[in-house]
């Protein structure tokens, strides 16, 4: 009788074991994907005005639409942080977790494709504008990244110039975005490009 009580507890406890396993094999497997890591306000463009203010790391988008590539972004899995200065220069940074790499680098595909397209997007949208935009080109970090300029302009009102950096590494996609008053000829590209190799080498570091 000892012995088959014995071996009925010594089954119950391997079953137990073996549950728990399952349990923390499935619990690992879903847990939620961590923020992938952000820049911080030093890492942006020096501005000649005013130093930087670095917010926080959110989860999910921003609350408002983001210029030239809203839409195109998706909510799971993505956090966001806001930049200031005193004046009219803001910043922002979107980075998102796909689902594989060939899901990543589809959505930086289309969001290139977005922002080349926005100069023409915004036309049609504002008759009597003006708009134009700039590929500043690849940069080799990564898994790649390219830099755009995009200008707009609508009568009796100041001129407005955005850039944006799109990188990915493995299975991780970021936007930057650096706006302000004033032309293509007024952005700080070298230094954006920097900021968008930082951001790109800071997502999985």
């Amino acid at each position: 009788m000892l012995k088959r009580v014995t071996a009925t507890l010594t089954a119950a406890l391997a079953a137990a074991a073996a549950l728990a396993l399952t349990t923390s094999t499935t619990a690992t497997a879903t847990a939620a994907p961590t923020a992938p890591g952000f820049v911080i306000g030093k890492d942006l463009p020096p501005h000649p005005g005013s130093a930087w203010s670095t917010g926080k790391v959110t989860k999910g988008l921003p609350e408002w639409p983001v210029f030239c590539v809203a839409g195109a972004i998706p909510k799971t899995n993505s956090w966001h942080r806001t930049f200031g200065t005193d004046l009219d220069t803001g910043a922002l940074q979107i980075s998102v977790r796909a689902a594989s790499d060939a899901a990543a680098a589809k959505l930086a595909a289309a969001l290139e494709k977005k922002v080349a397209g926005c100069a023409a997007d915004w036309l049609r949208a504002h008759p009597g504008g003006t708009a134009s935009w700039q590929d500043y080109g690849k940069i080799k970090v990564e898994e790649g990244a390219r830099v755009y300029g995009v200008h707009t302009s609508i009568p009796e009102s100041e001129p407005g110039v955005n850039l944006f950096g799109i990188g990915r590494d493995g299975s991780t996609v970021t936007v930057v975005q650096w706006g302000q008053m004033g032309h293509l000829s007024d952005a700080p590209v070298p230094a954006f490009k920097k900021t968008t190799t930082t951001a790109v080498n800071k997502l999985n570091p």
